[in-house]
């Protein structure tokens, strides 16, 4: 790893990418260490502070929306990105330019010397000094993995928010729910208000003692405020003594089925009404219906003519329709599967299929192809990917649906939009890796180049 100063983008990359190199040490002390280095920016960073299995980005998003539609310089960071990693910064509706990121990667650097820190750790101090820097009245901030030893976690937050608790990166977190449970609790601190969507046990029990312990006041979905469900995909928002009801709230960009999501998100603006931030009904309606969270759960149609040149030649239809979600844990499986069931139609299913070789995709694979007509199995650019022949013998027996395997993502949405009909919905999933690929081919960068 080269020593020498970053001034372009591409070595910021280049220097960013030779840390994944670095194994994942979970703790603190590093971080702490860089950030006192740096001049301590997570201290001028007001924060909302999330963690969960599933749903954090969403809840991330949709509250940011609200925060900017307020008026207020809102900051997010989240993970992973999709096809650039600027995805992971954003200041209202601006992503961090090619040059800031450059900037402050080189005084990242510098900072660190010879040591060497995670690749998610240089991106979450990079984070803190660029929201310092830029002032922001409020920063909002996903973890990468669990909470508890997590490298967000050195902030004390306006508010936590945990948003579901079930199996995913067991080799860090724990083999039980208990375990992974208190790992997200770990970004609970004294007296803090949280906001958990943990609603079944043993889970909820852990957070819940958590949180007397720490004597942090616990709002809990289903207990402290629930969603009524409305006409024309509308609902409303209300406390359980009654006293706060917000109505007339639409669904977000990507579905009905982010309705819990959404009741967090707006969970989070209600406290911190309590803490000087105003944030009307009308501006929480607005940024729950602008929220957008590319991947996951995203409906894309797009007529042939739009399509990549040379896949337009592959079908006959006037449109295909594309269903990007980034789901790759059990959980997510689930609600995907619920999804196509009950909310679209279809006269058949091909389903693209990636998965990363250090997860239990066989069960999910499983799920997956039983509503399945057609099942593509290909590998992103990741060496952490399990090959398409690993992925078919894990398979075994798909049931009526047909299996391929091919060698790339780009040779895979080909061969599907070659198979889809005017009334099928193609559907991609299991691997971020290959949503990020997918969207790439199909709509471009999610952050235009500067």
């Amino acid at each position: 790893m080269s020593n020498s100063d970053i001034t372009t983008f591409e070595q910021a990359c280049r220097y960013l990418d030779d840390l994944q190199m670095h194994k994942i040490k979970l703790g603190l002390e590093a971080m702490q260490g860089i950030l006192a280095r740096l001049g301590s920016p997570e201290q001028r960073c007001p924060a909302v502070h999330v963690a969960g299995t599933n749903g954090k980005g969403s809840v991330c998003t949709m509250l940011r929306t609200m925060l900017s539609g307020a008026g207020y310089r809102t900051g997010l960071f989240t993970s992973p990105h999709l096809s650039s990693v600027r995805e992971r910064f954003r200041i209202d509706e601006r992503f961090i330019g090619e040059d800031e990121f450059t900037r402050l990667m080189e005084r990242v650097r510098r900072a660190l010397g010879p040591e060497r820190i995670t690749y998610f750790e240089c991106t979450t101090a990079l984070a803190f000094c660029w929201f310092a820097e830029q002032e922001c009245d409020l920063v909002i901030l996903e973890t990468g993995m669990g909470g508890r030893l997590d490298a967000t976690n050195v902030v004390a937050p306006l508010v936590s928010v945990i948003t579901t608790v079930s199996f995913d990166h067991q080799q860090y977190l724990g083999d039980t729910l208990e375990k992974i449970a208190y790992e997200k609790a770990g970004i609970i601190k004294d007296g803090r208000p949280v906001i958990s969507g943990v609603t079944a046990d043993p889970a909820r029990t852990v957070i819940e003692r958590t949180c007397a312990e720490r004597s942090a006041p616990l709002q809990l979905l289903g207990r402290d405020f629930r969603v009524v469900s409305g006409e024309n995909g509308r609902w409303a928002w209300q406390s359980s003594d009654g006293k706060t009801v917000i109505d007339n709230l639409p669904a977000t960009r990507n579905g009905v089925w982010q309705l819990d999501n959404s009741a967090l998100a707006v969970a989070a603006a209600v406290l911190l009404r309590r803490t000087d931030y105003v944030v009307a009904d009308e501006v929480m309606r607005a940024g729950i219906g602008r929220a957008f969270w590319p991947g996951r759960m995203e409906l894309i149609e797009l007529p042939v003519a739009a399509l990549p040149a040379a896949a337009a030649n592959r079908t006959q239809t006037e449109s295909v329709r594309f269903l990007l979600d980034g789901a790759h844990n059990p959980a997510g499986i689930d609600c995907l599967v619920d999804a196509i069931e009950k909310q679209f139609s279809y006269d058949q299913l091909i389903v693209v299929w990636a998965s990363m070789s250090d997860k239990d995709y066989r069960p999910m694979l499983a799920d997956i192809a039983a509503i399945a007509d057609y099942l593509l199995l290909t590998k992103p650019q990741s060496e952490r990917a399990a090959s398409p022949e690993e992925l078919a013998r894990a398979a075994g027996s798909t049931g009526k649906a047909q299996l391929s395997t091919h060698q790339s993502v780009a040779d895979a949405l080909h061969h599907a939009i070659g198979l889809a009909r005017q009334n099928d919905l193609i559907v991609a999933a299991g691997s971020l890796y290959l949503i990020g690929e997918f969207r790439r081919l199909l709509v471009g960068e999610v952050v235009s180049v500067d």
